[in-house]
């Protein structure tokens, strides 16, 4: 569905892995705020004076920080799609576990890295029984006529991209726990871009809401923001359309 409507849409998508994620090469003791370099660097080599930059869920901070360095004329527009929560906002926002993971991450990550380990390996062994694999492919099946690809297909892609940040092992996961966890670098009240675009799901588990509402209330240019009611991290795509209209409109 998410290709259709950028396909739909006339929109040419570029989507960089961070370091160590995917087949990206593992950059040690990087930030967040190194991002924007990448970014730049990226931009440069496929020669793009100009394009619009969103990121989703973990991504969202890469987004934020692009949006306080590179020049505002380098980008047309900046969107934020139910992404991560500063744990500046107090650590009590966000449920047990997490908590137990931001620990973990800053005082035992080997630890988290074997439990990472542990995770994705039942997960692949799960998904791979017949009982998962007929779920799965019930699940796709619901909306089968608007895709050309088979429910096979669709499924082995899904799996893919669900396993891919972790081609490398577990332990850039792991970084990128501490990363999100820790203080980002980012001086909210300095972001001066005028083109921010923040979009979260009220019911977001993973990210509490206030913990958005918190740095979305620091950002000095009021940017545009909304709050899908009712939905989660994982529905909150239904509405990929809507936000695009707003983010990048089809006159643009």
């Amino acid at each position: 569905m998410i290709d259709r409507i950028f396909r739909q849409r006339g929109i040419r998508v570029i989507a960089p892995e961070r370091p160590g994620l995917g087949l990206s090469t593992v950059q040690p003791n990087r930030r967040i705020m190194d991002w924007p370099t990448d970014v730049q660097a990226l931009a440069h080599h496929l020669r793009l004076s100009r394009f619009a930059n969103m990121g989703g869920s973990g991504g969202g901070p890469y987004a934020l920080a692009c949006a306080q360095v590179l020049p505002q004329d380098m980008m047309s527009t900046v969107g934020v799609l139910a992404g991560a929560g500063t744990w500046r906002a107090g650590a009590h926002h966000m449920p047990w576990i997490y908590r137990a993971l931001m620990l973990a991450a800053e005082h035992w990550p080997a630890g988290l890295r074997g439990l990472l380990t542990f995770v994705v390996w039942m997960l692949r062994t799960g998904l791979n029984t017949q009982l998962a694999t007929r779920r799965v492919n019930d699940y796709l099946a619901k909306d089968q006529d608007q895709h050309d690809e088979s429910v096979e297909e669709r499924r082995a892609q899904l799996l893919r991209i669900s396993f891919e940040p972790f081609a490398q092992g577990a332990g850039p996961a792991a970084y990128e726990a501490k990363l999100l966890s820790q203080d980002w670098g980012i001086e909210f009240g300095d972001i001066t871009y005028n083109n921010l675009h923040i979009s979260h799901a009220e019911k977001y588990w993973n990210s509490p809401l206030p913990m958005t509402e918190y740095y979305v209330k620091l950002l000095s240019n009021n940017p545009f923001s909304k709050v899908f009611e009712g939905d989660t991290h994982f529905t909150i795509h239904k509405h990929l359309d809507e936000i695009l209209s707003e983010l990048i409109p089809q006159s643009s």
